[in-house]
């Protein structure tokens, strides 16, 4: 498969983005084998009082994304600072956590999602404290993240579900 190279113009998303950001988390959910039901399920509404509530908050959240002038928002990638314990490794107990890193079908191949990665790594590294980001990889979007020095934590992570 090749890469389609083209210019990129990757903006940071505003209040306004909100109903893109969710249609943008439903696609990537969607991909990721999830039932995400219609455009009334509760799921989205609540999804978009985070992100609106999120937004607000420019020093601890972020959101880029592509726009194209036919389809509106085709490409996404969301961080967030989150507060643990400080540590000599990291004293501000700050880390980053990536999700919501998806692309439109008809816009794939091109770029989009390494250019809004890009934008939101850069923000981290240049506008936060936080020195170690991690984030959920899936298998398909594990080679973009390895590309930019991802790598399997030290000690890997495991997950309980208290609620169905």
């Amino acid at each position: 498969m090749s890469l389609q190279h083209i210019d990129v113009c990757v903006r940071r998303a505003t209040l306004d983005d909100v109903p893109a950001l969710v249609r943008m988390r439903a696609l990537m959910l969607s991909d990721m084998g999830m039932q995400t039901g219609d455009a009334d399920a509760p799921w989205r509404a609540a999804s978009a009082l985070w992100f609106s509530e999120r937004l607000r908050l420019p020093d601890e959240f972020a959101a880029f994304l592509v726009v194209d002038p036919e389809l509106g928002v085709v490409a996404s990638a969301v961080g967030a600072c989150d507060e643990h314990a400080p540590s000599p490794a990291n004293p501000s107990g700050l880390h980053g956590h990536i999700s919501n890193v998806s692309t439109d079908p008809r816009r794939r191949r091109r770029g989009y999602a390494r250019a809004c990665l890009d934008a939101l790594l850069t923000w981290f590294r240049e506008e936060t404290p936080v020195t170690v980001v991690d984030l959920n990889a899936t298998g398909d979007g594990a080679g973009l993240y390895e590309s930019f020095g991802f790598a399997a934590p030290r000690h890997p992570a495991l997950q309980l579900r208290t609620r169905a």
